[in-house]
């Protein structure tokens, strides 16, 4: 395993600081004091498209060759700056994954196509989790039932990123629940398709940044060829590594790799909580104090052991190896250290941090979501037990 940067990678960190630095971090401060979202025609996102930002993202997302250590490096950049400016910006975002991996070629044409020459924002959006659903991701009760020439939906999702914005929303749906995981399947709805109704972006205690949404299929039909992967799939599809086979497996195979960014999100937050508490401890003095002392250093320690954990968990995607284990331990470590960094500037900004004017004080709410999403520290440790000690499933 390499852990040197190459050129063009310091080149790539060295923008994606200045980036951060002049234009991300001012507007998820932005989006957080006003308690939800920048809306869609905001001059942030027009920039962003502008900038050629939003077409290098949607071309590397394809790129072959080490492009989940890439995403790592980057991505602990961009969050150090604001997470949920990273997860808000215009883009296929996280269903892409999936999509490269099994859809069609005139689905990848279709509906990625236009994300790799974007000229105005637009997003997209993946639903999985639902009301009452918990963690378990196959639990899900939104129904699938084919007609003689399309699908029709019917069901409800919830906490579903920029789903009130995109273009289309990859919806997992189940043909029968008496199948378990053999019976998932994913489809392509599209903005104002018949019976995608009650969208609703929910309040956040953090990453307000982006959007959090519920919503309802109702007798929602979308046509035959926007079942991804088309219906002669699974004479096709490939392994999903330590995921199984079938739309299931590339499900989560998709989750192993996101687990990995998130993971990465999770190092942006932990290095900027250190870095504002360790000018705030020397700006008053208290960095004189030996348990402030220790407790940054403890948890610097941490914050380079997670981030070596992250990184070896996408590599090893990239070098097509499984990753099940690594990508759960990497998330534990690194949403651990977050939270832990974060409550330590608290403590050391003590007053001031309280009063909600502090930058540390955004990113103790904003941590706290890391430890949740793609799979609570709870689930990824039963999943860590299943493979080492063999947990029963």
């Amino acid at each position: 395993m390499e852990l040197k940067l190459s050129p063009q990678l310091r080149q790539l960190v060295e923008e994606t600081r200045e980036w951060g630095r002049n234009e991300v971090r001012p507007a998820g401060l932005e989006a957080d004091r006003n308690a939800a979202p920048l809306p869609p025609d905001h001059p942030y996102f027009r920039k962003f498209v502008d900038s050629g930002r939003a077409s290098a993202r949607a071309q590397a997302a394809e790129a072959p060759e080490g492009r989940m250590v890439r995403m790592v490096v980057l991505g602990e950049e961009s969050a150090y700056w604001d997470r949920g400016m990273g997860v808000a910006t215009p883009g296929a975002g996280f269903p892409a994954g999936s999509v490269n991996a099994t859809g069609t070629p005139e689905q990848k044409e279709r509906f990625l196509g236009p994300f790799r020459e974007l000229k105005d924002p637009h997003w997209a959006s993946f639903a999985l989790t639902e009301p009452g659903g918990g963690s378990d991701t196959a639990a899900f009760r939104t129904r699938a039932t084919r007609t003689d020439r399309s699908y029709v939906l019917n069901g409800a999702k919830c906490f579903i990123g920029n789903a009130a914005r995109a273009d289309w929303i990859l919806v997992q749906a189940t043909l029968d629940p008496s199948l378990g995981r053999a019976g998932q399947r994913s489809f392509f709805v599209e903005k104002d398709t018949p019976g995608l109704i009650g969208m609703k972006i929910e309040k956040k205690m953090g990453l307000r940044a982006y959007e959090s949404v519920s919503f309802s299929l109702q007798d929602c039909e979308v046509p035959a060829e926007n079942l991804l992967g088309g219906e002669d799939r699974e004479a096709r599809e490939p392994r999903a590594p330590g995921s199984g086979t079938g739309a299931y497996g590339a499900t989560m195979g998709a989750l192993n790799s996101a687990r990995v960014g998130v993971a990465a999100s999770a190092l942006g937050i932990a290095r900027a909580a250190l870095d504002e508490a360790r000018r705030f401890a020397k700006e008053s003095g208290s960095l004189r104090h030996p348990r402030v002392r220790d407790e940054l250093e403890r948890s610097l320690r941490k914050l380079r052991a997670a981030r070596l954990a992250t990184l070896k968990a996408g590599w090893l995607v990239d070098v097509r190896r499984t990753n099940v284990i690594e990508s759960s331990m990497a998330k534990i470590l690194a949403a651990e250290i977050a939270q832990e960094a974060a409550s330590l500037g608290m403590e050391i900004v003590g007053l001031e941090a309280g009063a909600g004017d502090n930058l540390i004080e955004k990113l103790f709410r904003d941590a706290k979501a890391l430890n949740i999403v793609e799979g609570t520290g709870q689930i990824q440790r039963v999943i860590i037990a299943r493979q080492l000690v063999g947990l029963p499933r």
